[in-house]
């Protein structure tokens, strides 16, 4: 049978049950391990000459189409991938509802009660840039092009901590200059959005998990400390700041 790379990949050490993720993948390597055993090809001439010659964007289309038929669903790191595709995508609980009202509720947003400065810790992320202070300001999401478009029109409040789910960074670009500061639900670090508030100088949380914040609610980032390195995902050590509500609208 063929060798491929995933079969000696030291990261490759999930223990999780399978999503669409992992059976999209798992069809992708019984693929390509067939089409090379067909026609006798190795590894690394796949990889640097004939991969476009041994596997179709239809055979890719194909092996999701199944995933999806069987019930698998994506998990969307962005509002519009679910409203673009919602027959791939799971349902984003409050796209629909009233914005105001809205709030991500992680099932690891780390929740505390008040300290004594009478901050309520509401969850975490990961720090891209150590600043020498935190980040308070005005928290309000933005979710959709509809949110983007009146920031654009009307202009970002200022002291705004967006609140995005955009970890590519291209749905809020236009008014990213104007933020206070980011809190971003998926990526890493080194995701799209995390290199643009890191070269702006914008404060920015990566990969939050947060709870019971709402449009309005005054909140601090902890981007005083330290900055979390592309290593600690590889060993999965945490290093997460934390997120504080300090009052509600």
């Amino acid at each position: 049978m063929a060798k491929i790379h995933s079969d000696t990949n030291k990261y490759d050490h999930r223990a999780t049950p399978p999503n669409v993720v992992e059976i999209f993948h798992g069809g992708i390597r019984d693929l390509i391990r067939t089409r090379l055993d067909e026609t006798g090809d190795t590894w690394s001439n796949f990889v640097f000459g004939t991969s476009y010659d041994l596997i179709s964007a239809k055979d890719v289309v194909e092996l999701e189409k199944r995933a999806v038929d069987a019930g698998y669903r994506y998990v969307a790191s962005a509002t519009i991938s679910a409203e673009e595709r919602p027959n791939a995508y799971q349902q984003i609980g409050g796209a629909d509802g009233d914005a105001d009202e809205f709030s991500f509720e992680h099932p690891r947003a780390v929740v505390e009660p008040a300290d004594e400065a009478g901050r309520q810790r509401r969850g975490q992320g990961d720090n891209v840039v150590r600043f020498p202070a935190n980040a308070v300001g005005t928290a309000r999401y933005y979710r959709s092009v509809k949110d983007v478009m009146e920031g654009l029109t009307n202009g970002v409040p200022p002291e705004t901590i967006a609140i995005i789910d955009d970890s590519g960074g291209t749905l809020t670009a236009p008014i990213l200059e104007q933020f206070h500061g980011v809190i971003c639900a998926g990526g890493t670090v080194k995701s799209h959005l995390g290199i643009l508030t890191r070269e702006f100088g914008i404060p920015c949380l990566m990969n939050a998990c947060i709870s019971g914040i709402r449009n309005g609610d005054r909140v601090e980032i902890e981007v005083s400390g330290r900055a979390k390195a592309m290593g600690d995902y590889q060993t999965q050590d945490d290093h997460s700041v934390r997120v504080w509500l300090h009052s509600r609208h």
